[in-house]
């Protein structure tokens, strides 16, 4: 288990529309040598994850990375933008040959968040690894096939569209931190800030869970961040822009400390994807730890530590309990009895969870009428 940090990396000041707070990150030095530029698809994706495994997902865009081995500026090139025809009378259907696949010589077509998405639905896919007697033969036989999770467009998330249309992008900008009614919806870094101009419209397209959906559609507005410098105690200019200096370094240092602790101070399970040159694409799940945030995710960083690419997605509360509750089984063998001493529960009440969560497929029908049964008594 490791951290997350925005190395390279430093928060701006956050612009307010309604619900909706976007914080920028700046970079003092571009990454020159990994670009990043989408391909547009705006179709319904069938993606080869494995033998006899697809994944199915809306997919609007995938990523391109460009990267050089000898240190030179890599072109962000072959971008191709959705044009003005009209648009097809159905979502039509593209098959993709795995998540991540090279196209070309030092360039890699990603799917962007659906390379964490799997890796969350992937979570002890397998189902069972001992044949217990309460688990069902398909269980055992073909695992939590097929699995699925539902996620909100961020055409769906209140005021996001109006934000990223009128928000003022930095110079320098090469990321932004997403908030709903001020909860960390996701966090979104490129290499360069000709990508990031290129890449920042891609926020309304991407997926976004249930609980910032919520929390955009229900809240009300947030309040702005205002520097407040006390004139009493400013002399001359040199003292108006030492003043200035510190409101921003404190709303940085508040920012990161306490409103992006719940990302940035968690921990993770890093899963190496690719290998680009210096640089290495990984994805990551959380600890599922109960009551706080739990963000998956995609990372591309540089072999001394600098984030390249972030791209992250939130769980909800639910599947954050269907995270914990899989990790804990699969931690004790799938061994109910095991399982539910560890979590201080009956295996009655263990089993009621895992119907709960979605996964009743699992267990012998006789069995889980038992539990309902021992349950009711």
């Amino acid at each position: 288990m490791t951290g997350l940090a925005l190395t390279g990396l430093r928060t701006a000041p956050s612009q307010v529309w309604g619900g909706v707070r976007l914080v920028p990150l700046i970079r003092d030095a571009p990454i020159a040598d990994l670009r990043l530029h989408p391909r547009v698809y705006d179709a319904f994706g069938i993606v080869e994850v494995g033998p006899r495994t697809v994944y199915g997902s809306y997919v609007p865009h995938g990523l391109v990375a460009a990267w050089t081995d000898d240190g030179t500026p890599a072109a962000a090139y072959g971008t191709r933008l959705a044009g003005d025809d009209a648009p097809p009378p159905s979502v039509p259907v593209r098959v993709h040959r795995r998540m991540a696949r090279r196209v070309e010589p030092n360039r890699l077509r990603f799917l962007p968040l659906h390379l964490a998405l799997e890796g969350y639905l992937a979570l002890h896919f397998g189902g069972p690894s001992i044949a217990w007697r309460e688990w069902s033969a398909d269980a055992l036989r073909h695992g939590m096939s097929p699995r699925a999770e539902e996620a909100y467009s961020g055409a769906a998330v209140t005021g996001l569209q109006d934000a990223l249309r009128i928000f003022e992008i930095h110079p320098g900008q090469c990321g932004v931190l997403v908030y709903a009614a001020d909860a960390l919806a996701a966090a979104f870094v490129v290499p360069h800030p000709a990508d990031y101009r290129l890449l920042h419209p891609t926020l309304v397209q991407d997926l976004y869970g249930e609980l910032v959906h919520h929390y955009a559609l229900f809240s009300g507005p947030v309040p702005d961040f205002a520097a407040r410098i006390d004139g009493t105690a400013v002399k001359d200019l040199a003292g108006l822009r030492a003043a200035a200096v510190a409101q921003v370094d404190g709303w940085a240092r508040f920012h990161d400390g306490v409103m992006a602790g719940g990302l940035l101070d968690g921990s993770y399970t890093h899963q190496k994807v690719y290998d680009l040159g210096r640089f290495r694409l990984a994805r990551f799940l959380p600890s599922f730890e109960r009551r706080r945030e739990n963000h998956i995710g995609e990372t591309i960083t540089a072999d001394d530590g600098t984030l390249a690419y972030l791209k992250t997605f939130r769980l909800s509360d639910a599947q954050t309990r269907r995270g914990h509750l899989l990790s804990v089984l699969a931690a004790h063998d799938w061994h109910l009895a095991r399982t539910a001493a560890h979590l201080g529960l009956t295996e009655a009440q263990v089993a009621l969870r895992v119907l709960d969560s979605g996964f009743g497929a699992l267990l012998r029908q006789d069995v889980l009428d038992g539990y309902r049964a021992a349950a009711r008594r």
